[in-house]
């Protein structure tokens, strides 16, 4: 399950538990990016992951960089799972599988978003944050804990 994570929150949380039910293992891909400016950094947002799959026998967490079908080659993953909140959401997520599926002969399962915590991005977590707003329950407590110690 590949992202940036910035931060991992309830929707994040919500697509892995349920990936963790339909599969045998589960590999949380905190994605490195020099590309995007994230809000916390690398080491933090793999923190947040790592706290949060620690409850899981089958998750685990690492970092990765570069493109997901070469992660995926050189972890033996032959899915990639991913979470959509909305229609746009979707068709971004299925060009992406089309994509990947040329480049690496990678699957994709879209989970669409439970409805308890569809409404929930990052960037919504973020711009709650920034305008300095109580963001904590959008985000699993662990994190919640992470991010009251970095801002």
């Amino acid at each position: 399950m590949p992202g940036s994570f910035d931060p991992f929150t309830l929707g994040h949380w919500d697509i892995v538990t349920r990936a963790a039910r339909l599969f045998s293992e589960v590999i949380i891909a905190v994605g490195a990016n020099d590309a995007k400016q994230c809000h916390f950094p690398i080491q933090t947002r793999l923190a947040m992951a790592q706290a949060c799959a620690q409850s899981l026998d089958n998750v685990q967490v690492a970092i990765m960089s570069g493109l997901l079908v070469d992660f995926c080659r050189d972890h033996d993953a032959m899915v990639a799972v991913r979470g959509a909140r909305s229609g746009s959401d979707f068709e971004a997520e299925s060009a992406m599988a089309l994509m990947n599926a040329d480049l690496g002969a990678i699957e994709t399962v879209i989970l669409p978003a439970s409805s308890a915590v569809g409404f929930i991005s990052s960037t919504l977590v973020r711009s709650i944050l920034r305008a300095g707003g109580d963001a904590y329950g959008y985000v699993p407590e662990p994190v919640a804990q992470m991010m009251q110690k970095e801002l």
